[in-house]
Formats: C-alpha cells, sequence, structure tokens
C-alpha cells in the first residue's frame, strides 16, 4: 500500500508538470520521503521517480535514477530515450539507444517508432538504416506503428525508393505511411507518383485527413499542377467533409502565386473565414519574386514585418525583388531597417556525411582541413562550367559590387563548398548527398545542374523547402520551386 501511495503521488506530480504546474520542489520532496522509508528498493517507484524527473524537466536527476534503477525494462529504457530527444539532446538519445541494444533487452515498437522519427528530424539515415536492419533481424511487426515510422524516416532523408519499399511490405498501409509517402514524393519532385499514392489511399478504404492533403497539394504546387490542385483543394470540404486549416491555405497561395495567377490568390485571400498566417504570406512573397510582383510583395512583406518582424527572410526576400529590378536605394532602404531593428541574416549552412562523419560549411568557408583542395577543385570546376554554358546568376548579389565579385561570391555559397567536398572524397560515380539549412538559391541551383553532368554525379540537395534530385544536367524539380 504504501508503494502504491508512493507512486500515486510521484504520478500526481509528474502529471502537474505537464500541465506547467512548477512542482519540482513537491516531487524531491516525495523522493526524500521515499528513502527515508525506505521504499528505494522498489523498482517501479524508481520508474516513477525518473519520469516525474523528466516530466518536470530535470533530465539530468531523471537520468541519475534511470542509471540507478537495478530492473530497467524496456518501459524505462524507452521513455529516457524518449525525453532526451523531446530535449532536443538527440546525440544523447541515441547513444542510450545503442546501450539498450547492448543490455540485450529488446525494444519495443514505440522505442523504434521514437527513435526512426528522430532519424527523420536529424536526417540520420546512416542511423536509421542500422535501426531497420536491427528491426528485420529480430522480425518486427509489419502491422505496427514502427513500421510507419520507417516509412517516414526514409522519406524524409530523400530515400524515396526504399520509403516505397517498405510500404509495399505492410499487410495494410496506415495513414500515416501513405501521408508521409505521399509528402515525400511531392518533395522529391515524383508528383505524379505522390498523387497516385494518394488515389491507391482512396481506394484501400482509408480516409484522407487534412494532413493527407497538404502533401497533395504540395505535390500539386511543386509540378505546376493549378488546376489539378483546385480541385484537390475544392474536394477537401466539398468531397471529404473535412474543415480547411491555414497550411491548405497557404498551400494553394503558393500554388497560384507561383504560377502568376494573383488575382485568384487574392480572391481566396479575401474569401478566407481565418487569418493569413505567416505562411500564407511567405508563400506569397515568394511568388512575386520568381513574377516579380512589387506591389503584391510590399503588401506581403509589410504583413510579414508585423507577424514577425524579427525573421530575416522576409527582409531578404524583398531586398532581392528590389535589387532584381535594380532599386538599389530601396535595397539600401532594407538594409538599414534590418540594422536598426537588429535583424542578423541567418547563414547559410550545408553538410554531408562523408565515413560517418559530419563536415559542415559556411559561405566562403575556410576552416575546413580540405579547403585549399576544395578551392582549386572549384576554380577548375568553374571553367568547366562556363565552357559548357554556364552563367552565374548574379541578379539575387544583394551588394551593388562589380559584376567580378558578384560571382566570386557566389561560387563558394555552402552548399557548392559541400557538393565539391563530397566529389574530390568519393570514388567517381558515387551518389551525392547535401542537407541546407535554408532555400537553395537559384544560381546553386543551376550550377550544380551543370555540376552533375560535368562529373557524371547523382547530387541530391535537401534545402529547407524540399529535394532536389540533380542528375545529367536536369533537375527532379524541373526548375520549378
Amino acid at each position: 500500500m504504501r508503494i502504491i501511495n508512493a507512486i500515486s503521488l510521484l504520478v500526481s506530480s509528474a502529471l502537474a508538470a505537464s500541465a506547467a504546474i512548477p512542482c519540482l520542489h513537491i516531487g524531491k520532496e516525495i523522493h526524500g520521503h521515499i528513502i527515508r522509508t525506505g521504499l528505494d528498493s522498489d523498482a517501479v517507484v524508481w520508474s516513477a521517480l525518473s519520469d516525474m524527473y523528466g516530466k518536470c524537466g530535470s533530465i539530468e536527476e531523471a537520468r541519475h535514477i534511470f542509471d540507478k534503477t537495478v530492473d530497467r525494462d524496456v518501459v524505462s529504457w524507452t521513455a529516457m530515450i524518449g525525453r532526451y530527444f523531446e530535449e532536443k539532446r538527440s546525440e544523447e538519445g541515441f547513444a542510450l539507444f545503442m546501450n539498450l541494444i547492448r543490455s540485450g533487452i529488446r525494444p519495443n515498437e514505440f522505442t523504434f517508432a521514437g527513435v526512426l522519427n528522430a532519424c527523420a528530424d536529424h536526417a540520420a539515415e546512416g542511423l536509421g538504416k542500422q535501426v531497420h536492419g536491427y528491426m528485420t533481424r529480430i522480425g518486427f511487426d509489419p502491422f505496427s506503428f514502427a513500421a510507419s515510422a520507417l516509412v517516414h524516416m526514409y522519406s524524409k532523408c530523400g530515400n524515396i525508393e526504399t520509403a516505397k519499399m517498405v510500404l509495399k511490405g505492410m499487410p495494410y498501409p496506415d495513414l500515416v505511411s501513405w501521408t508521409s509517402l505521399i509528402s515525400g514524393c511531392a518533395q522529391h519532385g515524383q508528383p505524379e507518383e505522390a498523387l497516385q499514392f494518394f488515389e491507391l489511399l482512396l481506394k484501400s478504404g482509408s480516409q484522407p485527413d487534412q494532413i493527407t492533403f497538404v502533401g497533395v497539394l504540395f505535390a500539386c504546387t511543386h509540378a505546376g499542377l493549378v488546376d489539378k490542385g483546385l480541385e484537390y483543394f475544392y474536394s477537401i470540404k466539398e468531397k471529404h467533409g473535412l474543415t480547411y486549416t491555414a497550411n491548405h491555405y497557404a498551400c494553394i497561395i503558393d500554388l497560384l502565386a507561383r504560377s502568376g495567377r494573383f488575382k485568384e490568390a487574392e480572391d481566396i485571400i479575401d474569401e478566407m473565414p481565418i487569418k493569413p498566417d505567416k505562411f500564407l504570406w511567405a508563400s506569397l512573397l515568394s511568388g512575386c519574386r520568381i513574377h516579380g510582383n512589387l506591389e503584391l510583395a510590399t503588401q506581403a512583406a509589410e504583413a510579414l514585418f508585423e507577424i514577425e518582424p524579427e525573421n530575416p527572410a522576409t527582409y531578404i526576400t524583398l531586398a532581392n525583388i528590389y535589387a532584381t529590378a535594380g532599386m538599389w536605394d530601396e535595397v539600401a532602404k532594407i538594409r538599414k531597417t534590418m540594422d536598426d531593428r537588429g535583424v542578423v541574416k541567418k547563414p547559410g549552412l550545408s553538410w554531408i556525411e562523408i565515413k560517418r562523419e559530419v563536415h559542415v560549411f559556411l559561405v566562403g568557408d575556410t576552416s575546413h582541413p580540405n579547403s585549399k583542395e576544395i578551392y582549386e577543385f572549384l576554380g577548375e570546376l568553374s571553367k568547366r562550367m562556363k565552357e559548357e554554358g554556364y552563367v552565374p546568376d548574379t541578379n539575387f548579389v544583394l551588394h551593388d559590387v562589380e559584376e567580378e565579385q558578384k560571382e566570386q561570391n557566389l561560387f563558394y555559397h555552402s552548399e557548392k563548398l559541400a557538393v565539391a567536398f563530397g566529389i574530390i572524397t568519393t570514388p567517381p560515380g558515387t551518389p551525392i548527398k547535401v542537407f541546407k539549412n535554408l532555400r537553395t538559391c537559384v544560381d546553386c541551383h543551376t550550377a550544380i545542374k551543370f555540376i552533375s553532368k560535368i562529373m557524371k554525379r547523382k547530387i541530391i540537395v535537401r534545402d529547407s523547402n524540399r529535394f532536389h534530385c540533380f542528375e545529367d544536367g536536369s533537375c527532379s524539380c524541373r526548375d520549378y520551386w
């Protein structure tokens, strides 16, 4: 009875913590009471203690209790691993998962799902593959949501073919799996396949939800399928009886704006029953950048300045639009506004994994041990690219400087450095996969198409928006992103 009461108190404390009530001190008092009354020999009590500390935000104490627990079961392991991921301490979470494997205790589907979702969030495909291999060796249940997590992980990491294979091996794919694959195909430049999987979802008897339609609309957006996208958009409410979300509106505005159909976009915005959010205005601003719509771009930017004045992306995009139009006085005004408001441009960051080691590059980076070799290679490559017809796109270089300096600034962008490093450190013909924290620029996109053809390499670049698969001078996005 005493043990049950202690556990009840700890659970209550943990629940209070999850409701944002500051009660860590209460939990510590209970902990002290447990030690004084001799209840600290019970494994269940230790598990409840660890849970309480974790939910109260004291992860170090939770780990201390976890390490002292003698009879740790898979539930305790899974909870502790999950806490690290929740606290954005992924390396420690992955390390603890490996400790679990070595302990001989068999992970359950909750463990696998948590680790695979973390792999998806961090684009850690290498570790995800190891987890998949382990799951296969011990014989995981294809009906479990761990299988859905596998589809999600491979889709987010850009290995869309393996994601398809996993889904096809599932007897009855659930909605999460269908949705992950639809979104993955859309992001990977396979919009037709994304829509085919959506039709297969409907034929399977599953009912799409609001998240599914975000993937469907995304597929239409990046294939330029405006009329098809509008058809799906209106079917959300009329055919499937679902309510529109802010994401649906952002997607349809993105689709219309990218296609230059601004009047239709404005009509939908005017008729929206909900207030446009930052994603919708950003989508509209992006479309204005493509088509040089200065008037509407200013309107979208003003709305974004009110919602999130600290976001540098709005200032940079508007400055790019002015720079393209040669309006350098307006560019200078935006720079001054950024300075006055203390807004700092987020640095472009790209990384590539070679032999299980991650290499990170900034624009113009010279800190890497192979910098000299990288820059020499890019210099020679630049000559070959120009011979093949490459012309640097300096339209979006904000600085009003000489053309030669603009070209030099462009050629040392972080994704080009990462791609160059991948080429010089891997055997000929090896596919290269680079990740970037921001949207790739127009010039880098053009340049990498030339590089893929000259070097005969498949180059995948995952930017903040989607995957770009470059091969033999073409990109999977069809230059529509």
